[in-house]
């Protein structure tokens, strides 16, 4: 049989309950479009457990027998946000001492994902270093690892980070090698703070971009590698 749990609302304004006639309520459910407190609702013996903890919350809600949705409406939004859960106390109980019993395994898990995805990362930006270099056999090697590990900063949304950038697509790494350049070896951040609009900063700073980038690309002085001669 299919669990369908209580939906329990934090109401943005006051609410007096339809039944008790008690309020302002601080959580409430609606019953036939009216506000009904938790204690006419009969689930006021149950405590709060605010979201956060995923391990908690998930023992909490298998040990109680009763357990509702906390909610509340996010105007900016335009619409309902968990909030947490209403649980019995003994579950909550059973699942605070579960979790503290497993703690320690439970952060060497967390510790051997962080070693995983830092594995990954490491590999990412390296892959995309490879790439660069290959584009562009004149770029100096440091340039070429610097701009790998800028592109590829975890949650930046660079263009290491997004699909085309992992699948080391030539135009994605064109792209990070060129923000690079734009912003070190042109005037492009000065004339942005100078009120110079962005797109004719652009513009203007295109020229020296494409001198860089053709001498990275094909050797010579001007993108200040090594000049292949």
């Amino acid at each position: 049989m299919d669990l369908v749990a209580p939906v329990v609302v934090e109401p943005l304004r006051g609410r007096r309950c339809s039944e008790c006639r008690r309020g302002p309520l601080p959580r409430m459910i609606l019953e036939f479009n009216a506000p009904v407190c938790l204690d006419c609702a009969d689930l006021g013996h149950l405590v709060f457990l605010p979201r956060g903890d995923t391990a908690l919350t998930r023992r909490a809600r298998e040990n109680s027998t009763l357990w509702a949705v906390v909610v509340r409406h996010n105007r900016r939004r335009t619409r309902y946000e968990r909030q947490g859960l209403l649980v019995e106390e003994e579950a909550l109980a059973r699942a605070e001492a579960a979790c503290l019993a497993d703690a320690e395994a439970r952060a060497r898990r967390r510790a051997r994902d962080a070693e995983r995805r830092a594995v990954r990362d490491a590999g990412l930006t390296a892959a995309l270093e490879a790439e660069i270099l290959r584009l562009f056999p004149s770029i100096p090697a440091e340039r070429a690892r610097e701009v790998a590990v800028h592109a590829s900063v975890k949650g930046s949304g660079r263009v290491g980070r997004t699909a085309a950038g992992r699948a080391l697509d030539p135009g994605a790494v064109t792209a990070a090698v060129r923000a690079s350049v734009r912003h070190v070896d042109t005037p492009y951040d000065t004339l942005l703070m100078g009120g110079v609009p962005r797109h004719q900063a652009r513009t203007r700073v295109a020229p020296a971009i494409e001198a860089v980038l053709r001498a990275w690309r094909y050797g010579g002085e001007d993108g200040h590698g090594r000049d292949r001669g």
